[in-house]
């Protein structure tokens, strides 16, 4: 199972669970050195409780790639005004 750091508040981190629809928090000083924002994790979920296996770097790369490549995308519209002058 894999979740995403969503972000961090007031010292919580805010880990979103994608395939089920919920979400965990966990103190920020517990997540894996190196985490910040937009880190995927490999979780574990046991007795009704999320935890964090691993970073997956590849899960992590991939969705940076697409972010930036829609990025990219936006930046490059045509930056000119759909209405015209009289």
């Amino acid at each position: 199972m894999k979740g995403v750091l969503d972000r961090i508040e007031d010292g919580l981190a805010v880990i979103l669970i994608e395939e089920k629809g919920e979400e965990f928090t966990l103190r920020e000083q517990d997540l894996p050195v190196g985490s910040k924002e937009g880190t995927w994790f490999k979780l574990s979920y046991k007795d009704g409780n999320y935890s964090i296996l691993a970073i997956d770097e590849k899960a992590t790369k991939e969705q940076s790639k697409t972010s930036e490549k829609l990025l990219e995308k936006l930046q490059n519209r045509k930056k000119e005004s759909k209405f015209k002058r009289k």
